[in-house]
């Protein structure tokens, strides 16, 4: 296992996020002693530990969830060991989770083809989380190797816009129409403060126009970017990607 301060250093300087998770009390049947820590990343545990067993794994849980939440606050959990982990033994837990590097600026993109390649590097010296979900490995594994940058593969997209936090700004680049449109609806029923679509203006009301005829109001249909970016540059990609990334800055500036 590798030592706890110099790994928690480390974490610190990379700009990685984790959550440091600390036994605080304990009466009965205690797992460890007061002061243990564990220190988790979104990947899972990565070094220390609050006692194992069910303690432990519910924990884990709970860091991860904060992580990949965005959750930036630290909170106490109590537990009872029988009534809330079903163990046998009698007693209650008092544990702090403390998360670290949290962006306050969460940015999704759904898609990982060549825009994405180019807008992902544009990003990732900002002051931002960046996350980029595709259902193509191979795609995703193209992009820099950073701390700070979550890949995610789903075979369901739309149903990852679950997962993240309401002030995600969010950028959908996927194949196309057909797999921009499932993953739109579910954006447009949560208040992200920021939705860009790639494509052209006949894109853009190809998909309003459908939308509109499934019930959405016409106020949420006029939320989304499409074309996204600012108009400038030419469409060589790069070019498109500084567009993209200038415009969700002029976005966070003014909410």
């Amino acid at each position: 296992m590798q030592p706890f301060w110099p790994t928690f250093a480390g974490l610190q300087s990379s700009g990685a996020p984790f959550c440091v998770v600390t036994l605080v009390d304990s009466v009965g049947s205690a797992p460890a002693d007061r002061g243990a820590k564990m220190l988790v990343t979104r990947a899972g545990l990565l070094t220390g530990t609050v006692g194992g067993g069910k303690v432990e794994a519910r924990a884990l849980l709970e860091a991860q969830t904060m992580l990949d939440t965005s959750i930036t606050e630290p909170k106490f959990e109590q537990w009872n060991l029988q009534t809330d982990l079903g163990m046998t033994c009698g007693g209650v837990v008092r544990l702090f989770f403390e998360p670290f590097n949290i962006a306050r600026w969460p940015i999704a993109v759904f898609g990982a083809g060549h825009v994405a390649q180019a807008l992902i590097p544009v990003l990732l010296p900002l002051d931002c989380g960046l996350t980029c979900l595709d259902t193509r490995p191979e795609w995703l594994e193209r992009l820099p190797d950073e701390p700070k940058l979550r890949r995610v593969q789903s075979d369901d997209l739309a149903a990852e816009v679950d997962h993240l936090p309401t002030n995600t700004f969010i950028v959908l680049m996927t194949m196309g129409h057909s797999t921009d449109l499932p993953i739109l609806r579910k954006v447009l029923a949560r208040p992200f403060p920021y939705v860009g679509v790639i494509g052209s203006k006949a894109k853009a009301g190809a998909l309003r126009h459908t939308l509109l005829k499934e019930g959405f109001a016409p106020e949420e249909c006029a939320r989304f970017f499409c074309p996204i970016g600012l108009p400038l540059g030419t469409n060589h990609t790069h070019e498109i990607a500084i567009s993209i990334a200038a415009q969700m800055i002029q976005h966070r500036d003014r909410v």
